[in-house]
Order: C-alpha cells, then structure tokens, then sequence
C-alpha cells in the first residue's frame, strides 16, 4: 500500500494500474459463466453458427415448452441463452467478453456495457485514497454516464409497406425524471440517510442460479435505494413521485419505415410479450434513440422495433426481387395474350403483350422475368426484378363434345410423334384420377409368395407327427 505523500513517478503508476488490471481480470474470470458453454459452440465458432445454437437452445429451453414444474428453471436457462446469444452475436460485445469476460458487462459499478474496469475504485483499493488519481495526476476526462436498458419490440409490416415506405405515430408511456424533485426522489433541503441494506453502496452480492445445481455469484442493485446508496425518510420523500425519483409520461412517438428495408429469416424473442416469437422474416431494425425509460443518473436507452413481414397473398420477397404465380388458359398458351397479368404492390397493374404467332409458346411452370419490377433498394432508385411463374389453365373435363369440331382441333394441332414399337403389345386399364399421394403406398408382390416346395416339407412334417 503507498501512503498518502509518497512520490512517484508516471511510469510506476501505469505499471501499477496494468498489474491490478490483470489481477481484477484474473479474479473475476473465475466466477464467469462460460457463454461458449451455454450455447454449446467453440470459441472459435461463426456468426452462424451461433445463431443456429441460439434458435435450438431458445426452443428447447423456452418456458412454455416444458412441464410446470421445470418451469422456473427453463426460464433462468432461457435468459443465460438470450444473455449469451446477445454478447456472442455482437463482434464488439464478443471482443469486450472475450478480453474481460463478464466484467465488461458489470453495470453495478457504475461503467456501463463495455466501459471495464471502475478506475476510481481500482485507485481506491491500490493507493487508499478514497477514490480519484494521485497527486499530479489527471484523468482523461469527466466520466461518461451510463445508459441505460434499450427496449426492443417486435413491429409487423405488410410487404407494400416495405415497397413503398410508411410513416407511423402511435402512444407511449414511459418513465421520465421527476421535474418536482429533480430525480432526487426527496423534498428541497431534505437530506437523505445512509442506505442501511446496503450501506450505502448502491449494490449487493446476491447468489443467482443458472441451472440445475449451479449458482454464480453477482452484483446486483440494491432493491431499497435502487442503486443510489442512500434514502429519505417517509416524511421527506418527495410528493409528486414519492420518492421513486421518476414519473410516468405519455409522448406520441413517429416511425419511419425506409422503403426497401431488408429482411431476413429469423427467430425472435419478445422481452414484451416474455415468450419466443417465430416469425417468417425479421430484418432491419428501426431505433428511436434516448426514448426508453429514463433512469436517474443514466442517459435514456433506445426504443429498437425489429420489422417483421407478414406474408403476402400473391408476392414472396427474396432479396430484392419478387416472386409471383400468373395463370393463363390453355388458349392463352398457344395463341398468346394481351392483359394485365398481376397487381403491384402499389396498386399499378402490369401489363403484357404476348403476340402470336411470334412469341414462344408458354408451357406449365416456365418462367417470366420482368426487369425493374422487384423491391426498390434502399437509398437508391434502383429496383429488383419481377419473376412470374406461368400456370396454364386446362379445360374442364367434358368441355368439347362436338366430334366434328374434335377432328378440326387436331388438325390445327401438331401431330403426334412417332409411336413407341414393341413386339408384344398388352391393352391395360388406366384410373385418370389418381394422384403421386398414393405413389409408394402399394404392398410388395412377394408377401404373399408361398414356395412350392416349402408348402410340401411343410405337409411332410404334419405327416410324420
């Protein structure tokens, strides 16, 4: 321990500061939770790959996945998972937890996500100064404030929205700092008292468990002064907000939804609703910066919407292109047509002129390709390209009776090819109204074989008893 007044030099101080670093950091790995571990991948494992181990530990583990009585604990195992997913997923929050560990992570101390280790306190326990650098030295800057939790909701939009863009208000209530108190959740001149649950320090050590049998140990903000180390009498507390220090607030919020905004395939789990949510596509995030719950001494958290696309009637959507299914008639096919094939998404019909005798002849799932017709790009003029599947329409059974007109149609129509020769011809029955269900459902030809001769050492063995 160096006593007050003792001098030394710059460079013994950083050396200082790196050896309790390492020590800090040596001491807090121990009771880390492995993240790797939870998720079940190596530490060298891909974007992917976490992804994938996320959405098969998200199902297996989810609450209301499992009988009552595991309930409790598929639930902790559920938020280690999201927890893990959250950390490992971000290339940042992955670099800070695999430098630091879950230390990086600890916002008892005041630091935030990400911000290390608490330097005051650290000068505290190296020099016993109470806090603050030594004598002759300065710190970098005054300290930045935490921020505080974003609130993440998921926000379904149909597929014109995306197409052509949307601007949205809707209601929020939230918390926001007492304006009678000031956050200080007391009465002018009031004076507040010592903390007695956790004297003062804002925090306590509290055991946690994370699975069966498994406990860790953390920081967690003392739930009588929430985290302000001190409190006011009841006759002191301030009247507005009663000493919680934050009011409720409604303010009319306005999202704008870019058009062309990308999706993905993906799961999603909605801290809203508690549950784990399975959507066909998430992708782009919309993010209202600093209009979370505010938080006395904290900066305001996001409000973060993940887009999630409902399905289309008539469109899929991959990338920037579209997909769409056209029918046409049989005559259509052949002779071609001149039409409006399919409504856009924003309202404007596409018209086609497919002239005989010229144009090819459209066949059963051939394909169109419309150049420009697709998904606009974001922050472009650019569009994707439209394609259309051909569906041809046949006749109804029954729908030409008329023989003469019968032998005309084949006329028109190509003559078959050559026919197939063989050298003994067989005439079978035929049912016109099966269908590929029953492909594979038939019994083999060979159950019911009985041999001849295991029929007679059969009948020999009967004799002889």
């Amino acid at each position: 321990m160096v006593r007050l007044g003792t001098v030394i030099t710059y460079q013994t101080f950083l050396i200082r500061v790196l050896g309790f670093l390492t020590l800090t950091e040596m001491d807090s790995s121990a009771e880390d939770t492995d993240l790797y571990e939870v998720l079940e991948v190596g530490r060298g494992a891909s974007k992917s790959e976490i992804k994938k181990a996320y959405h098969k530990a998200a199902l297996s583990s989810h609450p209301d996945k499992v009988a009552e009585s595991e309930r409790a604990s598929a639930e902790i195992k559920f938020k280690s998972v999201s927890k893990a997913y959250e950390i490992l997923y971000d290339d940042d929050k992955r670099h800070l937890y695999d430098t630091h560990g879950m230390s990086a992570f600890d916002s008892a101390h005041g630091n935030g996500m990400g911000a290390g280790p608490d330097l005051e306190e650290m000068l505290s326990q190296m020099f016993g100064m109470g806090g603050g650098m030594p004598p002759g030295f300065s710190g970098p800057g005054p300290r930045r404030s935490r921020k505080g939790d974003d609130e993440e909701h998921p926000y379904q939009v149909t597929l014109e929205d995306l197409y052509k863009g949307k601007t949205t208000k809707f209601a929020s209530t939230k918390n926001v700092i007492c304006n009678h108190c000031k956050g200080s959740g007391g009465k002018e001149k009031a004076k507040a008292k010592q903390c007695a649950s956790c004297q003062g320090k804002g925090s306590k050590q509290g055991l946690r468990s994370i699975g069966p049998g498994l406990v860790t140990q953390e920081t967690v903000v003392c739930a009588s002064c929430k985290g302000k180390g001190s409190v006011y009498a009841q006759k002191d507390k301030c009247k507005k907000c009663k000493g919680e220090r934050v009011t409720e607030a409604r303010k009319v919020l306005e999202i704008y939804i870019p058009r062309g905004s990308k999706l993905e395939p993906s799961y999603s789990y909605s801290y809203l609703l508690s549950t784990l949510l399975i959507f066909c596509r998430e992708g782009d995030k919309i993010t209202l910066e600093g209009e979370a719950d505010q938080v006395p001494d904290q900066e305001p958290g996001d409000i973060i919407f993940g887009l999630m696309q409902t399905e289309h009637e008539t469109f899929k959507r991959a990338g920037a292109d579209l997909l769409a299914e056209i029918e046409i008639t049989l005559v259509e096919s052949l002779c071609g047509f001149s039409r409006v094939i399919v409504k856009h998404l924003d309202g404007r019909g596409l018209h086609i002129q497919h002239s005989q005798p010229n144009a090819r002849v459209l066949e059963p799932g051939q394909v169109i390709k419309v150049v420009g017709e697709g998904m606009p790009h974001k922050k472009s003029e650019l569009k994707g390209d439209l394609y259309l599947v051909v569906k041809v329409k046949f006749p109804e059974h029954g729908w030409l009776e008329d023989k003469q007109v019968l032998a005309k149609l084949k006329e028109l129509l190509p003559t078959p090819e050559t026919p197939i020769q063989a050298d003994v011809v067989d005439d079978v029955a035929y049912d016109e109204t099966a269908n590929l269900n029953e492909f594979g459902a038939s019994a083999e030809g060979d159950e019911g074989w009985v041999d001849d001769e295991d029929e007679e050492e059969g009948e020999a063995q009967c004799a002889q008893q």
